[in-house]
């Protein structure tokens, strides 16, 4: 791409990480928010990269809830912000019950939406953590994707709280189930 002076919000299409928005601009680099892999730093004069042309996205290309969901990362990675989830039906107003193996020993009664809304926000601080390690300047590529790695371990580990969630979509992803390259 030839063009170097594109703005913050441009959409780009990037062969290898997709469609994305800029949403930030250095001096030879752009900030680039791709939907399926975050945060990106992009030379500008990259030939990967290619700007959609707003006529040119049609229905069938975009939708509105994806629009949602690229905006809502980049509120999340940038304003502090965290989504709000909602917690399947039938855990509503339920109790997590943790009974020590000895009987003679109180249980630990903890409310679900309680124990759900950590289990959030934890999922939203690993995330933060990978668009920092994204954008990270001090790591080489090797780096990041060894770091990567032990983050989609730890999603896989939270699988199990899958269960919790009332859409899918907010699901913890591990290796087996990324379809990343």
């Amino acid at each position: 791409m030839e063009q170097t002076t594109l703005g913050i919000g441009t959409r780009l299409q990037h062969t290898h990480f997709g469609p994305g928005v800029i949403v930030g601009i250095r001096y030879a680099t752009y900030l680039i928010s791709f939907i399926n892999h975050g945060i990106k730093e992009i030379d500008k004069t990259d030939n990967k990269l290619e700007e959609i042309i707003p006529e040119n996205v049609s229905s069938e290309i975009e939708t509105h809830s994806e629009v949602e969901m690229s905006l809502l990362k980049i509120l999340r990675l940038w304003g502090g912000l965290t989504e709000t989830v909602p917690l399947g039906d039938k855990w509503i107003k339920g109790i997590l019950l943790l009974q020590p193996a000895d009987k003679s020993l109180k249980p630990k009664e903890i409310p679900i939406e309680d124990f759900f809304h950590k289990i959030v926000m934890l999922r939203d601080r690993l995330r933060v953590l990978e668009q920092n390690i994204n954008s990270s300047k001090t790591l080489n590529d090797e780096e990041k994707v060894n770091i990567q790695q032990y983050i989609t371990r730890c999603y896989g580990s939270l699988t199990t709280f899958n269960v919790l969630f009332k859409n899918k979509e907010h699901w913890f992803v591990g290796e087996k189930g990324s379809k990343e390259d």
